[in-house]
């Protein structure tokens, strides 16, 4: 039985990741169509606390969040934003993924999601992405950005890594990367550009990279997250880019309407 079962889980994810005939014809000179079609599972996606594809209540907290990051960004002509914490375990990586979904809902806006955090990836496995997607590869040079990124809909592209990477302080510091970034930006133009990336205060990889986006959001998580390492985290970011806001996370005593605490 567990056979069976296991190659009608294979078939899925193949079929989840093979593009239709349509697709194909009108792929054409656009780079997006040329992408890989991914459709998650929305009950993946809910049980992994991802709940702003499908609208509704269970996105409103997020979707203000996006709407006040898109003010400010298209105010400062801003397309690249990271989103980090100062330690680990801040909901980081939940709030990447429910921000792009959000953001996707804007018919007209173009969102590409890549993962930066390779020290500890997670993006792939939360939306259950078959195959061996590794954008460290890319960003290395040694492979192509179609075999190692997928298209969710018309409008999101979701770079993830399965796995770990040595060097990923150096690998996001390198000339080679800021020229990965570059052309990425150029080929499919995005709206916006979300890294998801590491914690600030684990290691030297997002402070190797922060000179390359033009804002960062900083997650911290209540009870969790002192004042201490929210200001020190503030002044690393301040000191190569933008500070947009800090987001304050897990709280269990707020307001039920208002479930995240946002301020610029």
């Amino acid at each position: 039985m567990s056979t069976i079962q296991d190659a009608i889980a294979k078939a899925r994810a193949t079929r989840n990741l093979t593009p239709t005939r349509q697709e194909m014809e009108r792929g054409g000179d656009d780079p997006w169509a040329a992408l890989t079609a991914f459709k998650p599972s929305i009950r993946r996606l809910r049980r992994n606390r991802i709940v702003a594809a499908d609208g509704g209540r269970p996105a409103m907290d997020f979707d203000v969040i996006r709407t006040r990051m898109m003010q400010v960004m298209q105010a400062n002509a801003w397309k690249r934003i990271a989103i980090t914490s100062p330690t680990a375990a801040c909901g980081k990586s939940t709030m990447v993924m429910n921000l792009a979904y959000s953001l996707s809902r804007h018919r007209d806006h173009k969102t590409m999601v890549l993962e930066m955090d390779m020290r500890k990836p997670s993006l792939s496995r939360a939306m259950q992405i078959p195959g061996e997607q590794q954008f460290s590869r890319v960003l290395e040079g040694r492979a192509d950005f179609t075999d190692h990124a997928v298209r969710v809909g018309d409008n999101m592209i979701f770079a993830t890594n399965v796995n770990a990477v040595n060097g990923s302080a150096e690998l996001l510091q390198s000339p080679g990367t800021a020229q990965v970034l570059d052309d990425l930006s150029a080929t499919y133009a995005p709206d916006t550009m979300i890294f998801d990336m590491p914690p600030m205060l684990t290691g030297d990889d997002t402070m190797a990279f922060l000179a390359r986006v033009d804002c960062v959001l900083l997650l911290a998580a209540s009870e969790q997250t002192s004042i201490k390492q929210i200001d020190k985290c503030e002044r690393d970011i301040a000191s190569q880019t933008n500070v947009m806001g800090v987001i304050l996370n897990k709280c269990r005593y707020m307001d039920r309407d208002n479930a995240y605490d946002y301020y610029e």
